[in-house]
């Protein structure tokens, strides 16, 4: 016998000797398996039946498709997030390495609005739409948990009430005066909308116990706990800043803009009813994600004439 394949079975009898498990057994099993494909790697049936429309106009087949994309671009980021609040032994590089990528993904989501902005026919979008009524992208759970696990609570409150919660106001409270929130809540009465309602029947517990666990370990506390010196790097320093102006001013405006289009800029409300404008458009409530790494003049002028470049320090 080969003594690479020698080698090979040793590793593997100590591999599952280590969990009291059976050599032969798993060999016995690998003989039976068949053939790993691509289609059942990727489960690329279940992937493409999942589009369902609620119309017969062609381009609602685009819109769904768009935020189902939308959705696993998301669910990556997290995945990145997650690794690097997780890392026991943080360096630099490994944080570096790890922001360029999310920025990457939202590099790739801002300029697929056009997608949406030139991929659809407005007469289709207007045809389409009122059968999305009351829902809204308002409701993805996924991108609120990325606004969690990028920053600390504070940097997500509504831009009214940040001088009377800090660290030791109780997470439901907190929850209650997100910047959100205020997209969904009656201004005069405070009444919650259906939207919001069902929102946070389907998530909220989710949401608390993310901000729970985040609140020590999102990508700014994280950046905060590294040794003076690494705090001061500047690739480190130009990463975070990169994301913390695509996410916050590129992507939003993109989705702003999109949303201009279909929806207009007058007074006219999304499908979930929500005032979309003062809850999208980032000059209102000013969510920065690392806000000691602007200025005070970059931090003023936020979102004012989308803040179409910033400084790369070096």
């Amino acid at each position: 016998m080969d003594n690479k394949i020698k080698d090979k079975i040793e590793q593997l009898q100590q591999k599952y000797g280590a969990i009291d498990q059976d050599l032969e057994t798993h060999l016995d099993g690998l003989l039976q398996s068949k053939p790993i494909t691509y289609w059942d790697y990727i489960h690329t049936d279940a992937l493409l039946n999942m589009q369902l429309q609620r119309t017969v106009w062609p381009d609602e087949m685009v819109f769904i498709m768009y935020h189902q994309i939308n959705e696993l671009i998301f669910k990556m980021i997290l995945w990145e997030i997650k690794q690097v609040a997780h890392h026991k032994e943080l360096t630099t590089d490994f944080f570096v390495s790890r922001l360029k990528r999310i920025s990457r993904y939202f590099d790739m989501l801002t300029e697929s609005f056009n997608i949406m902005k030139e991929g659809m026919e407005l007469e289709q979008y207007m045809k389409f739409r009122d059968t999305l009524t009351p829902a809204s992208g308002f409701q993805s759970a996924q991108y609120r948990l990325i606004e969690f696990c990028a920053t600390e609570l504070i940097n997500l409150i509504d831009y009214r009430f940040r001088a009377t919660i800090d660290r030791n106001t109780p997470f439901e409270h907190a929850f209650e005066h997100l910047y959100w929130q205020a997209a969904g809540k009656d201004h005069k009465t405070g009444k919650k909308s259906f939207l919001l309602q069902q929102f946070e029947g389907k998530y909220k517990d989710e949401f608390l116990k993310t901000m729970k666990e985040y609140n020590t370990i999102n990508l700014w506390t994280k950046f905060k706990t590294l040794p003076k010196e690494d705090q001061q790097n500047i690739d480190l320093i130009n990463a975070m800043r990169h994301l913390d102006y695509t996410i916050n001013i590129r992507w939003v405006m993109a989705h702003y803009s999109a949303a201009v289009k279909y929806i207009g800029d007058g007074n006219e409300e999304a499908t979930g009813g929500s005032d979309w404008r003062k809850y999208m458009h980032p000059k209102y409530q000013k969510r920065i994600f690392f806000p000691d790494l602007w200025t005070k003049e970059e931090f003023d002028n936020w979102g004012i004439d989308n803040l179409t470049s910033y400084k790369i320090l070096t």
